[in-house]
C-alpha cells in the first residue's frame, strides 16, 4: 500500500527501518545511525571525493529512515539529524533518479524547505543521487551542495554517479558483515546448545556403561571362571565393546565442545606437543621430532588437535617402515601454519576430504582402533580459530597435516 508520490506509508516504513537494520543501520530511538569504523571512514573519503570533483564545498551520505534524514558520512559540514519533513533528499530519493537543481530557490519542491529558507541552513545548488541496491532497495542518496548557484557538466554528474555507487559497495560490505556477525552468533549459541546435550547424553550413557564394565571385568576377575571357557569370550567380547563405546562418547563429547568457546594466547608448539607425547606414552620413543613455535591459539585446543593427530600417526602406521613424525610450523604477518608430517599409510587424494567429516573412517586393512571424529575434531579446530585444516601426501609416502591460525584472531 502507497500513498502520495514520495511518501511512504505506515507498513513501507516499518519496512524501511528493518531494511535498515540488515544493513547495520539501526535509527533507534535518539535518532542515530552510524555505520562502523571502517565504513565510516570510507564513507568520509568518498564524500570528500564528491565535493572536490564537483566542486562542491559542502557533502553528503543521508540514510532515511522512517522518521529521521541521518548524515552519516559528511564533508565541508558536522554530521547531523533532521526529521524526515525537513529533508530534502527525502522529497526526491524514492523517484531513483538523480536530482540537480542549480538554485533551490526557484524550484518548487524545495523553495520552502527550512535548508534553503534560512531555517536551518541556506542551500543554493543541489545534486544527489539515490543509493540504490541489488535489491532495489534505497537507502537514502549521496549529495554535494553550495550556498551559491552553480551547474554541474555532464562528466561531474557521471562521476557523481559511479561514487554513488561505490557508496552502495560500502553498505553492501556492512550487511554482509552483520549478515555474517548474526550466523556466527547463531552457530556459537547452536555449538554451546549441542555441548550441553551432548554432555548430558555422555553422562546418562556413561554411568551404566562403566557399571556394566566394573562388573565385566568383577567376573573376569573370579578364579571360578575358566579362561578358554565361552563365557569367558563373550566377556572379553562385551568388555571391549564397552570400552570403544566409551572412547566413543568421550570423543563425541570433546568434538561438541570445539569452537564453544576460544581463548586464544600465546603458546609453545614444542611445549605442547611434548606434553601430549609424554600423555600418549611415546615421549621417550624417538620417533616424534618437534621444532619450536609461538603462535597464538587456545592452549587446551592445540593440545587437543596434536593429540589427535599424534593418535593417527600412531594408528595408521606404515608395516614397512619405523614410524616417524615431524611436528614444525611457520608464521608470518598472516599468523601461523603447523605441520604435522608422518610417514604412515598416508590418505588417498579421493579420500582427503571425506575423512574429514565426523563419524568416517576408511576401515582399511591393518588400521588401528577410531571413532572417525579425530581429523573431524582437528578441522573444526582449526575453523574455530578462523583457519583452516588442509591434507596433503609426506614426500616418500604418508600423511601431513596442515593447520592455519591466522593472525589477529
Amino acid at each position: 500500500m502507497t500513498g502520495a508520490k514520495g511518501q511512504l506509508t505506515f507498513t513501507d516504513d516499518l519496512s524501511r527501518d528493518l531494511e535498515l537494520r540488515e544493513y547495520g543501520l539501526d535509527p533507534g530511538e535518539d535518532s542515530r545511525l552510524l555505520p562502523n569504523t571502517a565504513v565510516l571512514g570510507a564513507l568520509q573519503n568518498l564524500v570528500r571525493l564528491a565535493t572536490e570533483l564537483c566542486d562542491a564545498p559542502y557533502g553528503v551520505v543521508n540514510i532515511i529512515s522512517a522518521e529521521h534524514q541521518h548524515q552519516i558520512g559528511a564533508w565541508g559540514v558536522d554530521p547531523g539529524v533532521c526529521s524526515r519533513e525537513d529533508s530534502m533528499c527525502a522529497k526526491v530519493f524514492l523517484s531513483r533518479e538523480k536530482t540537480v537543481v542549480p538554485d533551490a530557490t526557484l524550484d518548487q519542491r524545495f523553495a520552502d524547505n527550512p535548508f534553503v529558507t534560512g531555517e536551518i541552513g541556506n542551500v543554493r545548488f543541489y545534486a544527489s543521487v539515490p543509493l540504490q541496491t541489488e535489491s532495489g532497495f534505497v537507502p537514502g542518496t549521496l549529495c554535494v551542495f553550495s550556498d551559491k548557484p552553480k551547474e554541474l557538466t555532464p562528466e561531474q554528474i557521471g562521476v557523481l554517479e559511479v561514487l554513488a555507487k561505490q557508496v552502495v559497495e560500502l553498505l553492501e560490505l556492512q550487511h554482509r558483515t552483520v549478515q555474517l556477525d548474526r550466523t556466527y552468533a547463531e552457530l556459537r549459541d547452536s555449538n554451546a546448545k549441542l555441548a550441553g546435550f551432548a554432555g548430558r547424553v555422555s553422562h546418562d550413557l556413561r554411568i551404566p556403561l562403566t557399571t556394566i564394565l566394573g562388573y565385566v571385568e568383577l567376573v573376569e576377575d573370579d578364579p571360578d571362571l575358566q579362561a578358554d571357557s565361552t563365557a569367558a569370550k563373550y566377556l572379553d567380547r562385551i568388555g571391549a565393546s564397552g570400552r570403544r563405546m566409551l572412547a566413543m562418547l568421550e570423543d563425541v563429547l570433546n568434538y561438541s565442545r570445539v569452537g564453544g568457546g576460544i581463548h586464544p594466547a600465546r603458546v609453545s608448539l614444542k611445549e605442547t606437543a611434548e606434553e601430549v607425547a609424554q600423555d600418549l606414552g611415546i615421549h621417550d620413543h624417538g620417533f616424534v621430532d618437534v621444532n619450536d613455535l609461538i603462535l597464538q591459539a587456545d592452549p587446551g585446543q592445540l593440545r587437543t588437535l596434536l593429540q589427535n593427530l599424534l593418535s593417527n600417526a600412531m594408528n595408521y602406521r606404515s608395516p614397512e617402515r619405523e614410524l616417524r613424525v615431524r611436528i614444525s610450523g611457520v608464521s608470518n604477518y598472516h599468523g601461523a601454519t603447523v605441520y604435522v608430517a608422518d610417514n604412515g599409510k598416508g590418505i588417498s587424494p579421493e579420500d582427503r576430504i571425506k575423512v574429514l567429516e565426523p563419524l568416517v573412517r576408511l576401515r582399511r586393512q591393518g588400521d588401528g582402533p577410531g571413532t572417525g571424529l579425530g581429523l573431524a575434531t582437528c578441522s573444526s579446530i582449526a575453523k574455530a580459530h578462523g583457519g583452516e585444516l588442509t591434507l596433503s601426501e609426506t614426500p616418500g609416502g604418508g600423511l601431513t597435516v596442515a593447520v592455519s591460525f591466522p593472525a589477529g584472531f
